[in-house]
Parts: C-alpha cells; structure tokens; sequence
C-alpha cells in the first residue's frame, strides 16, 4: 500500500459519502482467522473517524465485539481506492450519524429495512488515492486463464457450486484477498486475477499488486471475496500454497476450506455444510 497517513481529508470524506460504492470491511473471528464483509455504507465521519449503518446481520457485527483491529478498503464508482486500518469504538443507536444515514436515499426509501445501529471506529492509517492499474490487472487475469487448469487437483470433492465457480471465473468480476499482518490487523488486497482452477482450489498470478501478494507467508490462512457488479458475492477462506509454475506460468494457489453466503437477506455457511437443527421451542 502506498504512502499512509492519520487523516482524511475533507474532500475525500465527501467523495466517500454515496452508498453507491465498493465498502470492505476486514475483521478477525475469534479463530484468529480473516473475514471480509461488504458494507456500502461504511465511510469516513472526520478526518479521523469512520463509521457504518447496519441494517442487515452478519458476522463481522460480532468480530468487531471481540477484536477491534479491522481493515477497510472503499472503492468509489470511478475506482478511485484507498485502503487502511482503523479500530472499532463503540456503537449508538442514535444521534446525528444515525440521522445521517437514515436520509441518505438507500435507507429512507426502503420499505424493507432501514439502519438500526451506527458503528464507529478510530482511524489508524489511510493511504493516498489508489487506481486499479489495469493494464498489470488484465494481463494477470488472462495468464491466470491460460495456467489455472495445471494448478487444479482433479479431486472427486466439490466445494464451490456452479455459481460461486464462475463467479470467480468471471473476467470483469471483482476479487480481494486478506490476511491477517505482522502487526495484528486484516490486510486488504485486489485480486481482480484470481480465478477458480477447480472447485476446491483458487489459483492467481501475482503480475497484478505482486509487492503485496508476494508477501503473503506460505501456510497462512487467507480470506478471498468475490462479488459482481450486479452486488451477487461469496467470501471463501483456505489456506495459501505459497507459488509455483503451472504450464510456465507463476501461480499463487489456495486451497479452500470454508465457504460463506454473505448475501442478504440469510447469511449463512455454505462450506462445510451444517447440519439442519429441528426447531423444538416456539
């Protein structure tokens, strides 16, 4: 990531204030693992404080109860980037961030559901403005194509389903992987390139953001989060290989162990699947 700062400034906190965007969440579960959730309506309130609306369920609520190290990356609609760490506070149930985001149009016109709850988190570190370099990003993604097959395990096992297989497979889908760093807190990295190589191993070349995906520890356990621009995704976890050559190509590989819906409106695991409970109490 580049150059970090303390601070937003005050034109970036009002290109950041539309819920039309790209909003990442990286949190860590109780597992020391990584999990990335999207929030549209996380943003900066200050130059030194972000915050997000929840009007829907999801783990990281709860992540963020017991570890407050998080990761963000926001991408707005003309994929200006920027990525950082921030530390969760607290959260209200009222007062002006709560009023905010129930006039923004996503919310007020909502019949369904509106925000219930405002989370709030300290700023530890934003880099500058990033663009998706994607010249690097498509010649990554068509080397992955070509080299994918020789990286896949052939295995009887089927752990994506058709759909979540091409999602990762689809070229103009967007990907991001995150690990949990040296210091503590979740990474967040573009893995536009990461495809599918069958349906229990995701395979990339690094020829995209490769001073960051190089750095990644063989055997650490990373998070990947996969969406459409139609707002369909999925979020895999699995445990990085490290890399090696596949038809001449330099493959990073992952092999998946967990697989999460975290669309709403029934977030849930998918991967290993979880045994249906009979409801006993009404």
């Amino acid at each position: 990531m580049n150059d970090k700062r303390k601070n937003f400034t005050p034109d970036e906190i009002e290109k950041l204030q539309p819920t039309e965007k790209v909003g990442l969440l990286a949190t860590i579960n109780p597992d020391g693992q990584p999990h990335v959730s999207l929030i549209t309506s996380l943003q900066p309130a200050s130059e030194a404080q972000m915050v997000f609306g929840q009007f829907s369920e999801g783990l990281s609520k709860q992540y963020i109860q017991k570890n407050p190290k998080t990761g963000f990356l926001l991408m707005t609609l003309d994929r200006s980037m920027w990525r950082g760490k921030a530390d969760y506070t607290h959260l209200r149930k009222e007062g002006p961030e709560y009023e905010m985001f129930n006039e923004k149009p996503m919310f007020r016109y909502n019949t369904y559901f509106g925000v219930n709850t405002v989370y709030y988190f300290d700023l530890l570190e934003v880099g500058q403005k990033e663009g998706l370099p994607m010249g690097r990003i498509i010649g990554s993604a068509l080397a992955t194509k070509m080299a994918r097959g020789g990286a896949g395990r052939k295995s009887e096992k089927v752990i994506l389903n058709h759909m979540a297989e091409e999602m990762f497979n689809m070229l103009d889908s967007l990907k991001f992987i995150s690990w949990v760093g040296g210091d503590g807190y979740p990474v967040i990295v573009p893995v536009i390139q990461c495809q599918a190589a069958d349906t229990t191993r995701l395979a990339f070349s690094p020829g995209a953001y490769g001073d960051e995906l190089l750095q990644i520890p063989e055997g650490k356990e990373v998070a990947v989060f996969a969406m459409t621009m139609q707002m369909e995704d999925v979020l895999v976890r699995g445990v990085f290989n490290g890399y090696s050559r596949h038809r001449g190509v330099k493959l990073g590989t992952i092999d998946i162990n967990w697989v999460y819906n975290s669309m709403p409106p029934v977030h849930g695991q998918v991967y290993p699947e979880v045994p249906l409970e009979a409801v006993t109490e009404f």
